[in-house]
């Protein structure tokens, strides 16, 4: 057996050649190559992903409470200032006989047992809810006489009214506008399906506080909190708008996508930044592409999901 093992200088010979001759057209190294370069390219890719996905977490979590922290200063600067020199909003139209625009600060809200402490401004839509909660347009201000409605988020740009579920009948809910402090008396909250409360009567006021009925970024119908002013109603000049009128992305529940033009112009641009990312791995490195192309990844990023998030429901 160990014999017929052992070849001899003439039968080596013949073996090498055939060996050589059978792999004389083999290509496995290029092909190695070649695979090689696409893992890295899917590694790239991958990575790329995973820093979307980080921004959107990013802005979901500290950019947008970021945003609402800033823009809740700057309304409480003009707001305190309008109350000084006597501008403040006090009905639908302004000094100069035109609607109050989206997003002026109109109330100051405090709702003590929740710690929650918020400037109001003009207008529900998506984007007006940005800055804080909103008032209702076709509703009179918190304290006028009738039904006034405050819309509110509950998870994103600060989450103002993220707790509003554990609100309990007799909590107080404090608003200050140009026209006073109002004392409201919580009554009641309420889902879909829920009996509504009779209309308040005579010179009574109502304030209607609403966010996001569930958790999360797809919200179960819309909750409501009720309460009665304690004390006398002020009178206030009619509304303009009506629920009629009323623009349908400032209904308490709905989407803005006035501005999705705005959207796709910025998943072009993050295209365009993945695709010289990519580019830029092949060519220049993986340190440098990530020196460079990290922050313009997540720039772009986080500009792009500003945009989606107005698709979200102004309750969220």
């Amino acid at each position: 057996m160990k014999s017929s093992l052992i070849l001899t200088d003439d039968e080596e010979s013949v073996v090498v050649d055939q060996i050589e001759a059978e792999t004389s057209g083999w290509s496995g190294v290029p092909s190695i190559r070649l695979s090689s370069e696409r893992v890295a390219l899917v590694r790239g890719a991958v990575l790329m992903l995973f820093v979307l996905m980080v921004s959107a977490v990013l802005h979901l979590f500290v950019a947008s409470r970021i945003q609402h922290s800033a823009s809740q200063q700057r309304l409480h600067d003009r707001f305190r200032s309008a109350l000084a020199t006597g501008t403040a909003p006090v009905g639908s139209l302004d000094g100069d006989g035109r609607l109050v625009s989206t997003g002026t600060p109109v109330a100051y809200l405090q709702i003590p047992a929740l710690d929650v402490e918020e400037v109001i401004v003009e207008g529900t839509s998506s984007s007006n809810l940005y800055a804080g909660p909103g008032h209702r347009r076709d509703t009179p201000l918190p304290g006028q006489v009738g039904r006034s409605v405050i819309v509110g988020r509950r998870l994103l740009f600060g989450g103002p009214f993220a707790l509003l579920d554990r609100l309990k009948p007799g909590n107080e809910i404090l608003v200050t506008t140009a026209q006073g402090v109002f004392r409201f008396s919580v009554i009641g909250i309420r889902r879909a399906g829920d009996p509504i409360p009779e209309a308040p009567r005579g010179r009574a006021s109502r304030l209607v506080l609403a966010t996001a009925g569930g958790s999360g970024l797809n919200p179960s119908g819309v909750l409501w909190v009720d309460a009665d002013l304690q004390g006398e109603a002020v009178g206030g000049p009619a509304r303009v708008l009506t629920s009629a009128t009323l623009p349908g992305e400032e209904q308490a529940g709905s989407s803005d996508s006035r501005t999705l033009w705005a959207l796709v112009l910025w998943l072009q641009l993050l295209l365009i930044s993945v695709v010289g990312a990519l580019w830029s791995w092949r060519r220049w490195g993986h340190a440098l592409t990530w020196i460079i192309g990290t922050p313009v990844l997540l720039l772009v990023s986080n500009l792009m999901w500003d945009e989606f998030f107005r698709l979200l429901p102004n309750v969220v």
